[in-house]
């Protein structure tokens, strides 16, 4: 491959990682042509997309970035690694890869996850992966706000409308006793 080939790869890798907020490095190795496939269809079905590259051309596009990826690149950027970038939503690569895993078998470790960012934090090691899995979409996040919010004026309205009929029905029973 020479210079030129890899600087455009270099800057098209970049700008990969500046349009999609939230990715995850795995290292596939071991896998067959066809598991590989399958769990690129299985990507490409949730709306994610893993390609692989080498190692040296993601440290090199990750260099290219405003925030410090030195960490993520010394720890996960060995041996075989592939890159699942998704847009919208953080915990959906690692739902992918979890949910592949259980495909395959019980016991199944591959795809290992090496790390992830998710709106620039740096995750690494398999054990955040279950933890990245349970995470919220921002809109599930403002949802979950905007209902927390909206509770205390809803249980303040029904107290208020439950108890206007009982007012009304306490302030009858009281005229009607005045007037006897």
């Amino acid at each position: 491959m020479t210079r030129d080939e890899k600087k455009v790869i270099i800057d098209g890798l970049t700008e990969k990682f500046k349009e999609n907020p939230f990715f995850y490095i795995t290292d596939a190795s071991g896998f067959t042509v066809a598991q590989v496939n399958n769990f690129r269809r299985a990507c490409f079905e949730k709306g994610v997309e893993y390609r692989v590259y080498k190692n040296t051309l993601i440290n090199k596009a990750l260099e290219n970035l405003d925030v410090d990826y030195a960490e993520l690149s010394e720890k996960t950027l060995k041996g075989f690694s592939g890159i699942i970038f998704a847009k919208e939503t953080g915990n959906v690569p690692a739902n992918v890869l979890l949910d592949f895993r259980k495909k395959i078998g019980k016991k199944a470790t591959k795809p290992a996850f090496k790390g992830a960012s998710i709106d620039s934090d740096i995750f690494i090691g398999e054990e955040n992966l279950e933890m990245l899995s349970k995470l919220k979409s921002k809109q599930e996040l403002i949802g979950d706000l905007v209902g927390l919010l909206q509770s205390p004026a809803m249980n303040l309205l029904a107290a208020l409308q439950s108890g206007q009929n009982n007012i009304s029905g306490v302030l009858s029973t009281l005229a009607d006793r005045e007037e006897k």
